[in-house]
């Protein structure tokens, strides 16, 4: 079966789009590894479905480069507002998108009849250990200690729909072997669903810098869930102050955060790559 796939990212975050409002089921798992490898197939950070929904404009669903279906992603999710806007699907400028983590509505901004990016009502994190999850007792897990790599670090631990853990740095990000370390933390027994890891640098009361190691996909140049994650964490922590908007430098550029006590709100760019088809059976699928 050939089908037709729209390549798009939001800071560098990318993924496969197949608009499955035309396309018939396929086996969506074999199809993210397969063609998200970046030397054999298209290339991306996992592939993204665009459904139809009763209760939302559309529905998306995320298979991670591992084949694993992921919940929320924020980046993925402004990408599927352009998409369902672009394409005509809903040509509206407040969207609603369903997920695994629940309806979000996405405010798009609208230049020359395109969609370029959107403002995201994430909901509220989540900071009940029990409910992110990760193995801790008590009501929230703000600076508690974690040695995965052999250093004892702190982290906060949140759930954007996707659990967090958020670990401070004052050394450039940068710097740290991420594919060394990442998986160690992805795997820890403090995480039973395994683990994105965001290590973040405080640069200024509204400014942060930030790198990601996600699960099922490895280190990614952006990752919009673990952005709010980190901003909420900052406040937390007191880097930052809630209703304000925080600026997160990110591998594949900049978001912007706003943490009030009733929801997260996440502003970036949406983008299109560009589009063309893939016939399955070449892959084996």
């Amino acid at each position: 079966m050939r089908i037709q796939f729209t390549k798009m990212h939001g800071c560098g975050n990318d993924y496969i789009y197949v608009d499955m409002f035309k396309t018939p089921a396929f086996d969506f798992e074999k199809a993210a590894v397969a063609l998200s490898d970046r030397h054999f197939g298209i290339g991306g950070d996992g592939i993204i479905l665009v459904c139809p929904s009763d209760k939302a404009d559309a529905k998306m669903r995320i298979f991670n480069a591992d084949g694993s279906e992921g919940m929320m992603c924020g980046n993925g999710i402004r990408c599927v507002g352009k998409y369902v806007y672009d394409s005509g699907i809903a040509k509206k400028d407040v969207l609603k998108i369903d997920s695994l983590s629940g309806v979000k509505t996405l405010q798009m901004t609208i230049e020359n009849g395109k969609a370029v990016a959107a403002r995201v009502d994430m909901g509220p994190a989540i900071l009940t250990p029990a409910l992110i999850p990760v193995n801790l007792p008590g009501e929230t897990a703000v600076g508690v200690p974690i040695n995965a790599d052999g250093i004892q670090r702190k982290m906060t631990c949140v759930s954007m729909g996707n659990p967090h853990a958020v670990i401070f740095v004052d050394e450039d990000p940068m710097e740290l072997d991420l594919p060394a370390i990442g998986p160690k933390f992805e795997h820890h027994p403090l995480f039973p669903q395994r683990v994105n890891t965001e290590f973040v640098r405080v640069i200024d009361d509204h400014t942060l810098q930030m790198r990601v190691w996600e699960r099922g996909s490895g280190e990614t140049w952006a990752c919009g869930t673990g952005t709010c994650a980190s901003a909420v964490a900052a406040v937390l922590n007191g880097y930052c102050r809630k209703g304000e908007d925080i600026l997160v430098h990110l591998r594949g550029g900049d978001l912007v955060i706003r943490y009030t006590d009733e929801t997260v709100y996440m502003t970036g760019p949406a983008a299109t790559a560009f589009t063309g088809s893939v016939e399955l059976s070449d892959y084996g699928i």
